[in-house]
């Protein structure tokens, strides 16, 4: 007997069902081995043909619409009248529903909808020996709840959690309570004891008698370039942090280690800060101007205090950078060149591949603790220094510091101010693989992976 061959999707995108249409020549089935399986139908039933999905982008769900005539189930001699009545445990039905499947039509229900009436299965299928195969098999396991907080999972379940969400708060905070100090010191100040406190300790810097006046030549350029590196480093460390695939890599010649180029270029900065700092030492205290940033006398700290409450209370102290510096400034210097910068160098040494593996007395969880709080306050010391630098007399703080002259009119260090912003937003342009890439492979090997 002939029978038509099955046919599924296409094998090319746009062809034909595969395998073509066609036939099959197949030998009948032998009487012998089908009189046991099943009696002989004699009557059949009209069945809709099930369809699938359609075959052409747009078409209609495969096979066409139709029906196919199926032999009904034999209940015995048709003759008998036994055969109109059902027999108990036999040819007992039992109403399903359809099975559904995707809809065929976009927006339209699941496809088929209904039930049907099938032959139920026999007593023995339905003994009570089934029931305890069903009790003891596994019961199903309840998901453990997830480790990961709950700001975490999100994220990982595709939620967005933006820079300004986790950070909104904190600004708001940092806002209220900066409003709440300025209203506390005005307060203070013009009461009876804080007209007095200001009147004894003015904020101004304890200065010894032989300290330097002015500020250098060597003050100004190295100024220039901690401003510059500090950029740098501080937009390179940035971009490590965030580095999830690096561009490029970097290996020495001799062999070792591989790091992105982008860390390789924060180290050369590191590196290039800590030879300006170990010059900017050698001058600081060869020329006497360590007494200016340096405390000499504890007065420091009340005429500290002093000139921060004035600053909030908006009535900011005299300002005179070419002779002397407040007591504030003078603490916040200290701070910076003291203690802040040899944190983020020795941290920094740490966490890089010039420590020695067998020196675990430091534990490099220190350093990563240390190392990121160091650059927020770097950044947070910039921010305050540079609105202080332009509200306070900005063409005689520039003067001063840019082009080494006390000079309040003159629009020198304006000029040059601009000229190092502009080198150093060149310079945080050109911090990318793309560009460093070729001073990176002069060093050692630079490769993709």
């Amino acid at each position: 007997m002939q029978v038509e061959f099955r046919r599924g999707l296409p094998r090319v995108a746009g062809g034909q069902p595969w395998p073509p249409a066609g036939t099959v020549e197949i030998e009948d089935a032998p009487a012998a081995a089908a009189a046991p399986t099943a009696p002989p139908a004699t009557e059949t039933v009209e069945t809709p043909l099930r369809r699938g999905l359609p075959r052409v982008p747009g078409g209609e769900p495969w096979p066409p619409a139709g029906t196919v005539h199926v032999a009904a189930p034999a209940t015995g001699p048709a003759d008998t009248p036994e055969a109109a009545t059902p027999v108990e445990n036999d040819v007992d039905t039992v109403e399903v529903p359809l099975r559904q499947g995707l809809p065929r039509v976009p927006g339209g229900e699941p496809w088929p909808a209904g039930t049907v009436r099938v032959v139920a299965p026999p007593a023995t299928e339905r003994t009570p020996e089934a029931a305890p195969e069903a009790a003891v098999s596994e019961p199903a396991r309840v998901p453990e709840p997830s480790p990961v907080p709950a700001p975490a999972q999100a994220a990982a379940e595709g939620e967005p959690e933006g820079v300004g969400k986790r950070w909104l708060p904190w600004a708001l905070g940092a806002l209220l309570l900066l409003a709440a100090a300025v209203i506390g010191s005005r307060w203070y100040v013009g009461t009876a004891s804080g007209a007095e406190f200001i009147a004894r300790y003015d904020g101004l810097q304890p200065l010894p008698d032989n300290a330097p006046v002015g500020l250098p030549a060597w003050l100004n350029w190295a100024h220039f370039f901690n401003m510059f590196l500090m950029a740098l480093i501080v937009k390179t460390g940035l971009d490590v942090r965030r580095e999830k695939r690096p561009a490029a890599y970097w290996q020495p010649k001799k062999g070792g280690k591989k790091i992105s180029v982008t860390l390789w270029l924060h180290q050369v900065l590191d590196i290039a800060w800590v030879a300006l700092g170990a010059v900017f030492f050698v001058l600081l205290f060869t020329t006497g101007q360590w007494m200016r940033i340096v405390p000499t006398s504890w007065d420091v700290f009340p005429h500290a205090v002093s000139a921060g409450l004035q600053y909030l209370s908006l009535d900011w102290p005299d300002e005179n950078g070419w002779v002397y510096y407040n007591a504030l400034q003078e603490l916040s210097y200290f701070v910076t060149v003291f203690v802040a910068a040899p944190l983020a160098i020795a941290s920094g040494v740490r966490m890089s591949g010039m420590w020695p593996s067998s020196w675990k007395a430091v534990p490099v969880s220190w350093a990563r603790a240390v190392h990121f709080p160091t650059m927020i306050y770097f950044v947070a010391f910039v921010a305050i220094h540079v609105f202080l630098v332009l509200t306070t007399g900005a063409r005689g703080n520039l003067n001063a510091m840019f082009a080494a002259r006390e000079d309040a009119t003159s629009w020198l260090g304006v000029v040059l101010f601009v000229v190092a912003l502009a080198v150093t937003a060149l310079g945080w342009w050109a911090a990318r693989a793309s560009v460093v890439a070729p001073l990176a492979n002069a060093t050692g090997k630079v490769s993709k992976r």
